[in-house]
């Protein structure tokens, strides 16, 4: 997002929106993964 936002040549807040949008699309569809959780909800020991 930020090497989006720092090149990135804008002609007006809209285009920067659509953007912004076509990347988090990009980033959903190619590099996101889910979260693996590693608790197993016991009590922690104090």
């Amino acid at each position: 997002m930020r090497k989006l936002l720092r090149r990135g040549n804008f002609i007006s807040q809209a285009d920067l929106k659509s953007r912004i949008i076509l990347f988090i699309d990009y980033f959903n569809r190619t590099m996101a993964k889910p979260f693996k959780w590693t608790y197993k909800g016991k009590a922690l020991a104090v």
